[in-house]
């Protein structure tokens, strides 16, 4: 394994390189990584991080991609020798390991874009995981598969806080000069996927291409549609519809060519999971797919009602599963942009038309309320600010995306829309949450055209403009206001939210005095 001898590993047992997924499925199982389940998909719990783990992420800081990099509380720094400490530690603990899994793949399906990557890990389930979520060569392919990025992965390799430069046992650290990550201490797999995601979102913008935080699909008509949107807020069921070919659920590119996938699969939130509301993410939690810490009752099947462990709960299958989805990753020019939140404030109309200015607005603010479970520690759901809806993963300056962004959107005519999928008729815990079933339907009314000239009504306190009829829904749920007990609890709420965006626009440092006159007024 001459690659593996480069970055120091000498490997003590046996590696299992690029191996079929029922063979990782047996290991897995054999060594009781996993448990089985009645629909044949196979089930791992993660112990105490079941999310993200972000006070846990670091970049290293070197001379060649410090003015780049938007440093804070999201990218936080590590320097090159604590890098060196702990790279030592990860690479001698894989090379006594007893087994050893190796998976190569592609992030990106754009032949112009993509990057060769390589995966080590210390178990076969996080091997399956990354198979089945990274776009898989060929066999002719892979013969010509030259690693651009290396991702070590060791769950039970531990960092101590006080040698190590980390914050706890866990790191997740990205070297995005050597193009090597380090992900130990946690076993949320997802941490895998999303420190891959960090270095395209690193590489891409400087190559005239804007990476999102967002699914896609394509119509019938061959339109396409990007879902911006943070954990929580429907992006990835919102996109698998049976009446449109899915492009991708999370993670896309989008440049002079168009809209590209960088994965090869999806990573779906299970809880309350239902066949009749999600039949695609239903029908794909089958052998080969792996879903984390959803609880399995003795006969074998699934309580998808149970947070036991954590509303985090999760299934990553490839895309092949979704009966059509678009295996290309590839979609034309997106005629639709929907921005998703989640309003745990309970104030914000379920759909409202954008125009440009007011499009950048909400593409630098990405409000939502953080839902319990998506990150460690997070119990109820928090008003939160994450810029492209993706800060905790776009490493670069605040230009690099929102220059790129402004320029797509004005080349392509892109029609844009924010589309609520919390709460109505109160706050969380008062109110009640939008039903999929009518978050559906607005949405297929936009892809339809059906709103784009709709007659609206301009909402004071947020600057939106909301359509005064979508077919199929009830009119009274347009106007949020209407449907609480008391107006002026509405309004006191209304305006307490209206701040908070104001407050976050004041770190739009050099942004156009008409973007920032786009967001709420009326406070």
């Amino acid at each position: 394994m001459k690659h593996l001898k480069a970055h120091h590993i000498l490997p003590h047992g046996n590696v299992y390189k690029n191996l079929h997924v029922d063979t990782l499925v047996s290991h897995a199982l054999d060594a009781k990584e996993v448990i089985p389940s009645t629909t044949g998909a196979v089930v791992v719990y993660t112990g105490k991080y079941t999310g993200r783990s972000p006070k846990d992420k670091f970049i290293v800081d070197t001379p060649k991609i410090h003015d780049k990099i938007d440093w804070g509380q999201v990218n936080m720094s590590m320097t090159p020798d604590s890098f060196e400490k702990l790279y030592k530690k990860m690479t001698t603990f894989l090379s006594k390991q007893e087994k050893l899994y190796v998976f190569d793949g592609f992030a990106g399906a754009d032949e112009e874009y993509k990057l060769h990557v390589r995966v080590v890990s210390e178990y076969a389930y996080q091997s399956l995981f990354i198979q089945q979520l990274l776009r898989r060569p060929t066999p002719k392919e892979l013969k010509k598969h030259t690693p651009q990025l290396t991702v070590l992965c060791a769950p039970d390799c531990l960092a101590n806080p006080n040698e190590d430069g980390t914050n706890s046992e866990a790191f997740i650290v990205l070297n995005l000069e050597k193009m090597v990550v380090l992900i130990g201490g946690t076993r949320y797999a997802g941490e895998i996927k999303k420190s891959i995601f960090s270095v395209l979102n690193y590489l891409l913008p400087q190559k005239d291409v804007l990476p999102m935080h967002a699914s896609a699909n394509i119509g019938k008509d061959n339109t396409t549609a990007i879902f911006f949107g943070l954990s929580g807020t429907g992006k990835t069921t919102l996109s698998a519809d049976p009446n449109r070919m899915l492009i991708g659920d999370d993670e896309h590119g989008w440049s002079k060519n168009g809209i590209f996938n960088f994965e090869g699969g999806c990573y779906a939130k299970c809880i309350n999971l239902k066949k009749e509301s999600e039949p695609l993410i239903w029908s794909a939690i089958k052998h080969g797919a792996l879903v984390e810490n959803a609880v399995v009752k003795q006969d074998g099947q699934f309580d998808f009602t149970d947070r036991t462990h954590t509303e985090n709960t999760r299934v990553a299958y490839p895309l092949d599963f979704i009966e059509n989805a678009a295996l290309s990753g590839i979609g034309g020019q997106p005629k639709y942009v929907i921005f998703l939140t989640a309003d745990a404030f309970g104030v914000l109309p379920p759909v409202a038309r954008l125009d440009v200015t007011g499009a950048i607005y909400h593409f630098l603010s990405g409000y939502t309320s953080k839902l319990a479970g998506t990150e460690r520690g997070v119990i109820d759901p928090k008003a939160t600010f994450s810029a492209y809806y993706g800060a905790p993963f776009m490493p670069l300056k605040p230009r690099y995306y929102a220059d790129l962004f402004k320029q797509y959107l004005k080349r392509f005519k892109s029609h844009v829309y924010l589309v609520n999928t919390g709460w109505i008729g109160g706050p969380y815990g008062v109110g009640k949450r939008i039903s999929i079933e009518d978050t559906r339907t607005i949405v297929n009314a936009i892809l339809e055209g059906k709103l784009d000239y709709q007659q609206v009504i301009h909402n004071n306190v947020f600057n939106l403009d909301i359509p005064t009829y979508v077919e199929g829904i009830d009119s009274a749920i347009l106007s949020p206001q209407t449907l609480w007990e008391n107006p002026k609890d509405y309004n006191k709420k209304a305006h307490e939210l209206a701040r908070l965006f104001a407050e976050n626009a004041k770190k739009f440092v050099g942004i156009e005095p008409k973007v920032l006159a786009a967001g709420p007024r009326d406070f």
